[in-house]
């Protein structure tokens, strides 16, 4: 019985130590857990907020691009001519941008500001340190960034260098020069820098010096020395660029756990408690990981959450049919002026619950932004889905928001792999030519994409003419009003119904999509003289009025009047707005209407 009292005691003494030990390692466990979790978590939002950050940074360096493209539209609009260089850079000149210069066929003739500038009037295309990288840029026609690399006034630069292509008279698009801005860094980034400092980051920013290494250069950087960074790598202007993040505050974020660890008597209770707030931290983990990838108003995935399924989907099938599908709300910026943003969200609910309706079953739905989505269904066939693809677009779109009922309708465009595409990641590209074919034939439908869709046709929906043009009491068309080249851009259906055609390519194929081929060959001459002879862009005339014979495609001619309005268009410079009126027609409709009168 004593051996038993004994044994009984030790067991007492040692319990609360077992106890202690065994919740202590418990404890220490669930601890060291927690922190990695927590570890792992600050990782990941150091790793968005590089890649938020490379956007801002991407965006700032188009800001630079954007100044060789807009030097680069002046001198296609003006056939390689730009008058008053100086004011034109002058008022683009920003405090980033170190100077803006023009290299006629690659040679330095123009540089704003021209003091302290001079030395850099060099023949870039055989120069020793930058000629091989100008000669690829101009031979890849792309822009190319090259640097960074000291500037003479002071600081360090990186230069963008945009070849400039004209077409001449031949049809052959020519090498001109190139249009070249220096900005300066870290300058140009200052806004995103101070950002990422102010939000609680350190960082560095390296560059590949062009296209033609692969060797990082160091950009900026804070003064700091970095412990296991995270980073993000983004290509711009031919260069890779690569952006490394590290928390000010370090990696570990270690709770205090000495009152666990102190309140042995209670270490239970606190294990529980810490169990429960670890499951509660793991589910505000998935929950931060389901909101990361979903559209926060349609419950969707959002653009980076279809994308990562898409890739996912693609690399464990890429031997399955599937088919990509892009659509869009018609006249979306319509619904949300007119009616408010409030209807507008209720109908991208609308649409995308009718999505998971018609499509949940095997397949990826997501929200590219704003009024645009994305379906990709898995495993079939465009043969097999044409029908229900169809029959989502015809639907009846209503709902109802605050007492009031509203109707709306999409447009769609699909294609399939590897029927139309090589490559399933190329899908929504051939998806997006497909809608906008739908868009240039008036909205309101859907079409799968075809080796007949020409992409060049979406240029077209520049215009927004579709509703407008179709409904005129005329011939309705749009040309260059350029006397080298009067390239027609867009005609409307009562045009294409008067000179005898099906259809716009039809249209396009019978007149050569030059203006001239629409007038009877004996008057073009007079007919264009006359014409120009009334436009005095110097005296800010813009209006024609002007006789002739229109040619048709049966051979016939009919007489018409043409009325002209030369506009300056944002794509193509400046072009001919023109009405024409069958003059036959208004005579007979005159000439029966005065008899009418007459008889009454």
């Amino acid at each position: 019985m004593r051996k038993n009292k004994l044994k009984i005691a030790k067991i007492r003494c040692l319990l609360p130590l077992l106890v202690l030990i065994i919740s202590a390692g418990i404890l220490s466990f669930v601890a060291n857990y927690v922190n990695m979790a927590s570890y792992k978590q600050v990782r990941t939002k150091a790793k968005l907020n590089a890649v938020t950050y490379s956007d801002r940074m991407v965006e700032e360096l188009n800001r630079g691009i954007n100044i060789t493209n807009s030097l680069k539209n002046i001198l296609l609009n003006d056939n390689g001519n730009i008058k008053q260089f100086e004011d034109i850079a002058q008022r683009m000149m920003t405090d980033y941008v170190q100077s803006i210069q023009l290299a006629p066929n690659g040679v330095v003739t123009d540089i704003y500001p021209s003091e302290s500038n001079d030395a850099g009037k060099i023949d870039l295309v055989h120069d020793k340190k930058r000629g091989e990288i100008v000669r690829y840029g101009i031979k890849h026609q792309m822009t190319v960034m090259q640097g960074p690399f000291k500037l003479n006034q002071g600081g360090y630069g990186i230069a963008i260098r945009n070849p400039v292509y004209i077409q001449k008279n031949d049809g052959e698009r020519h090498f001109w020069g190139l249009a070249i801005v220096i900005i300066k860094v870290p300058e140009i980034f200052n806004d995103s820098v101070k950002s990422l400092s102010k939000f609680g980051y350190y960082y560095r920013l390296y560059k590949t010096e062009s296209p033609l290494t692969k060797k990082f250069k160091l950009i900026n950087s804070s003064k700091t020395e970095f412990t296991d960074s995270v980073s993000h790598e983004f290509n711009i202007g031919g260069c890779v660029w690569k952006i490394e993040v590290m928390p000010v505050k370090g990696w570990s974020q270690e709770s205090d756990m000495l009152p666990i660890y102190l309140c042995g008597t209670f270490i239970i209770l606190l294990l529980e408690g810490v169990t429960a707030a670890f499951l509660i931290m793991l589910k505000q983990r998935k929950r931060f990981k389901v909101l990361s990838v979903t559209d926060s108003l349609t419950g969707l995935f959002n653009r980076m959450g279809f994308n990562e399924q898409l890739d996912i989907y693609i690399s464990e099938n890429g031997d399955k049919n599937c088919i990509g599908i892009l659509l869009d709300v018609d006249n979306f910026k319509i619904i949300n002026d007119m009616y408010g943003h409030g209807v507008g969200d209720k109908a991208l609910k609308h649409l995308a619950e009718s999505m998971r309706d018609t499509f949940s079953d095997n397949a990826i739905l997501g929200r590219n932004g704003g009024d645009e989505f994305c379906i990709l269904l898995k495993d079939c066939k465009v043969e097999d889905m044409r029908q229900k693809i169809e029959e989502f677009c015809k639907m009846n779109r209503v709902f109802r928001y605050k007492g009031e009922e509203y109707t709306y309708s999409i447009s769609m465009g699909y294609a399939e792999y590897p029927v139309h595409v090589k490559k399933a990641s190329e899908l929504l590209h051939y998806a997006d030519i497909a809608l906008y074919e739908v868009k240039l034939k008036g909205k309101n439908g859907c079409l799968g994409y075809n080796d007949n869709i020409q992409s060049e046709k979406s240029t077209q929906l520049g215009f927004k003419l579709n509703d407008i043009s179709s409904n005129l009491p005329g011939a309705f068309f749009i040309y260059k009003a350029d006397i080298d080249d009067e390239e027609i851009l867009y005609a409307n259906q009562e045009m294409i119904r008067l000179t005898g055609c099906q259809d716009l390519d039809d249209f396009f194929e019978f007149t050569k999509r030059q203006f001239k081929n629409l007038i009877h060959p004996d008057e073009i001459q007079a007919v264009e003289e006359n014409i120009w002879s009334q436009i005095k862009i110097a005296e800010n005339k813009t209006n024609d009025y002007v006789w002739y014979h229109l040619a048709t495609k049966s051979g016939e001619y009919k007489n018409v009047f043409d009325i002209g309005h030369i506009v300056e268009s944002e794509h193509y410079g400046k072009v001919f707005y023109v009405l024409l009126i069958d003059y036959d027609i208004v005579c007979r409709h005159y000439e029966k209407n005065k008899n009418n009168r007459l008889s009454e």
